[in-house]
């Protein structure tokens, strides 16, 4: 797969800001808020926004069972808000989540608006925005034996993880204008490595 399509859930939140990372990267971006348009992309960004708002309007236009199916199939990138709904646990405070990724998560750790900040990760400056801390792993993800990696940290923290198909950071690396980020480089090379294993 050289060119796959990296679908950007559009209900709500911070979504077009991704589409140069994603084609700097080689790959097709496309909004998707729809489950024929879910169906039709190769893999999914949970982009940063409002995890509660998301939440209702996946319930509000029914598109839980189709993301749910969706997501057992093709990778996912959680970002922010995005981490939060791929949580096995969710505190302050709890919500439903689709637990894809066996960690705990507590929502705005790291304080209100005014707290929201930047930081080097893996050599790029990113933003933290009423970001969500990664407790601890805390169990088996969806993807089951996969190993879970622990791909950065800040202030003692996991901020960037993995296991399997799926992927979530606790920080924004769409703001910052050098395209492509490591992480949106690395997520797109993630969608053509799973590609190749299920051809194969």
């Amino acid at each position: 797969m050289s060119h796959p399509v990296i679908g950007v859930l559009a209900l709500q939140g911070c979504v077009e800001p991704h589409r140069p990372h994603i084609e700097a990267a080689g790959a097709e971006f496309a909004a998707v808020k729809t489950p024929q348009q879910f169906d039709a992309v190769d893999a999914f960004i949970l982009p940063g926004g409002e995890s509660t708002t998301m939440l209702k309007l996946i319930d509000m236009y029914g598109l839980w069972d189709s993301l749910t199916r969706n997501f057992k199939t093709k990778p996912v990138w959680g970002i922010c808000a995005g981490t939060i709904l791929m949580a096995q646990h969710v505190t302050n405070p709890q919500q439903k989540s689709f637990g894809l990724l066996p960690i705990s998560v507590q929502r705005n750790a790291y304080g209100r608006q005014l707290d929201s900040h930047h930081g080097m990760i893996d050599n790029y400056l990113v933003s933290f925005i009423r970001a969500p801390v990664i407790l601890s792993p805390s169990g088996v993800g969806i993807s089951g034996e996969a190993e879970f990696e622990i791909l950065a940290t800040h202030e003692s923290a996991p901020v960037w993880v993995r296991q399997g198909p799926y992927m979530a950071t606790t920080f924004h690396p769409e703001l910052t204008q050098d395209f492509p980020s490591p992480m949106h480089r690395t997520f797109v090379d993630l969608v053509r490595g799973s590609a190749a294993q299920l051809v194969a």
